[in-house]
């Protein structure tokens, strides 16, 4: 079976303000890149369906969904904090991006496709359970997972962050939850600046240090992330796919490279194959050069589509 890509011109209107990072030109450019590279004739393309409030509610508090919705100003834009920013359009394109995983999940689990990237915004890994931060609004991978374990019966699934700022809503959402493997890098100390927890049964935490670069992302992986993966076995793997630690964005202090980023999508990739029936949804969150952010996109989704 093919990759799927979940995208949808709604996601383009969330605007954050003119000089924002988290900007509609990210989807942009990836997705001229699909298109020059030629992956955009080998992938299934999807528009994204918009998430309905019960699929949010599994994440999220009643009371945090009410309010951003009250919040969303008719005109201009409204600041949540100093970070995140809303303007008229800026839920249709949350609904859509946390839309993307569930329909991606759904596919994926139904068997009509391998595995699936979601090309949407605004990210979602820093929203807690009642609160929006850090450029989320909704947790977009957590209501995929979510969704994968109310609605499809999975046991076990694992969620694997490398977005270079720690996924602290993701862990929020999940930490009680021993159904869910929480496994993330991330520089430390570094925003979104929450305290270092020890592993647990189900979270693996590895900070890296400013300067770090892909001996000690490899590392971090090989040694932390694969074997609690292994004894996890999870039936789905989650990514949330963050490039915003490559060298050439100045978003972060961490120093990796295309390949590293294809190579911890192989990673994932044999992982899922060994437990999970291959099942992966990767979904976009961090990268903000527009250019290694393209074409690290392609090459994570080339990984997922065995197109060398």
């Amino acid at each position: 079976m093919p990759t799927a890509l979940f995208s949808h011109a709604e996601c383009h209107l969330h605007d954050a303000g003119a000089d924002h990072p988290e900007c509609a030109a990210r989807l942009s450019a990836i997705s001229d890149r699909l298109l020059a590279s030629g992956l955009g004739n080998v992938l299934m393309n999807f528009d994204a369906p918009e998430a309905t409030r019960d699929d949010l509610l599994r994440v999220h508090d009643a009371a945090y969904v009410d309010a951003l919705y009250a919040s969303v100003p008719p005109s201009g834009l409204r600041r949540l904090d100093p970070d995140t920013v809303i303007g008229p359009r800026s839920l249709d394109a949350a609904r859509r991006a946390a839309g993307a995983v569930i329909a991606a999940t759904d596919l994926v689990a139904a068997g009509k496709a391998d595995n699936a990237f979601c090309s949407v915004r605004p990210p979602g890994h820093h929203a807690e359970r009642d609160k929006a931060m850090g450029f989320c609004l909704f947790n977009n991978i957590a209501v995929g997972a979510a969704h994968a374990l109310a609605t499809h019966g999975y046991r076990r699934v694992a969620i694997l962050d490398f977005d270079v700022h720690h996924g602290n809503g993701t862990e929020n959402i999940f930490a009680d939850d021993d159904r869910v493997l929480f496994c993330s890098t991330f520089q430390h100390p570094f925003y979104p600046f929450t305290p270092l927890l020890e592993d647990a049964p189900n979270r693996v935490s590895v900070p890296l240090d400013a300067g770090a670069g892909s001996a000690e992302f490899r590392s971090a992986v090989e040694e932390r992330w694969l074997p609690a993966l292994r004894g996890f076995e999870p039936e789905f793997v989650f990514v949330s796919a963050g490039f915003d630690a490559h060298v050439a964005d100045d978003m972060s202090h961490v120093s990796l490279t295309d390949k590293d980023y294809e190579w911890v999508t192989e990673q994932i990739v044999d992982v899922a194959a060994a437990t999970a029936g291959g099942r992966i949804v990767s979904a976009l969150e961090g990268g903000y050069d527009l250019h290694s952010l393209a074409r690290c996109v392609e090459t994570h989704v080339r990984v997922l589509a065995g197109v060398h």
